[in-house]
């Protein structure tokens, strides 16, 4: 089998390299994005490879199915940037990575909202300038506090649990109320509109779709809890960004920890140091002093590479010898 694996990064291509020889696949590495254009790219392959910022939308598609692409592997779990309908139209399965690792992206968010709330990222700066004043670098007690958690499919439960550790009330909205989640003291299921007015704390992780795009937005900011924290580990589309502007403007909102932005493509990954930025609206969210932003790296652990590696690799040779893919790992439009 011959995989076209796009927009390959060092971190990522050292663990599939790894993992492939238990696999034994014909992998070609891609610095480019797939799109329509870098379609093309992926002649005479059985597999194409994408990762969250390809854009594998209907066009793009058509030129895969042209190129005798038989299945779209993504190595996430999100599948939001490709057309699932299209796919179906083209007969060309897709498949996903479902859970590669709930406890890291889980403890990224808490490592996030460690760091925005208690300020050791900028005690790390100023202690690196010699600057060992720790004026301004007030936090509060987690322990006692209500942390609003929003959706509690496998990395919200693994979140969830780590507030309890802290000693922290947690209120969840979900389409469903898991019964396990349900059991643990100091956890309530609530509406929406009470997670929002009741947490000083908000996480999200729901997946991105259109009940979801700009979920946080003017009317959800309006309704927070005065000066509580935002943190984003799931998609950049939930938060509208002009909305966020506002809340951390108005000082309704005490601060924002984000791994994910709404634009993010063509930004995210790439080291644009000596280039700048032309995006205005991310400029001004890096100007705000409570706004914590890293890039796309809650699902960077070890073990995660791993196991999007092997799930993935899994996943092609199934297809390969036609042996049907676990449904949880297959995309339906």
């Amino acid at each position: 089998m011959k995989i076209a694996f796009y927009d390959t990064h060092k971190f990522e291509k050292e663990a599939f390299e790894k993992v492939n020889v238990d696999f034994g696949f014909n992998i070609n590495f891609l610095d480019v994005r797939l799109t329509e254009l870098t379609a093309s790219l992926a002649k005479d392959a059985d597999v194409v490879c994408s990762f969250v910022n390809d854009k594998v939308d209907e066009s793009c598609i058509a030129k895969l199915k042209e190129c005798g692409v038989k299945l779209i592997a993504l190595r996430s779990a999100g599948f939001n940037h490709v057309d699932s309908i299209a796919a179906k139209k083209y007969e060309i399965p897709v498949c996903r990575v479902p859970g590669y690792s709930p406890n890291a992206v889980a403890e990224f968010a808490v490592g996030l909202l460690l760091s925005l709330n208690r300020k050791i990222h900028k005690s790390y700066l100023r202690v690196h300038e010699l600057n060992f004043s720790i004026d301004g670098l007030v936090g509060f007690d987690l322990n006692g506090k209500t942390v609003g958690v929003i959706g509690a499919g496998k990395i919200g439960k693994v979140f969830i649990k780590i507030m309890r550790a802290f000693g922290c009330r947690v209120l969840v909205n979900d389409l469903y109320e898991d019964p396990d989640v349900k059991s643990l003291s100091g956890v309530s299921y609530v509406s929406l509109q009470e997670l929002v007015k009741m947490s000083d704390v908000i996480s999200l992780h729901v997946p991105l779709n259109k009940s979801t795009f700009h979920l946080v937005n003017s009317d959800f900011v309006a309704k927070m809890k005065p000066q509580a924290l935002l943190i984003n580990t799931g998609r950049g589309a939930l938060i509208e960004a002009r909305a966020l502007i506002e809340g951390l403007k108005s000082k309704k909102i005490g601060g924002a920890a984000l791994d994910v932005y709404e634009e993010e493509e063509g930004v995210f990954f790439h080291d644009l140091s000596s280039q700048g930025l032309n995006d205005d609206i991310l400029a001004r969210l890096l100007t705000f002093p409570n706004v914590l932003m890293t890039s796309h790296q809650g699902f960077l652990t070890n073990e995660a590479l791993s196991n999007i590696a092997t799930t993935t690799l899994e996943s092609v040779r199934q297809f390969q010898s036609h042996s049907p893919i676990d449904d949880s790992k297959l995309v339906s439009s």
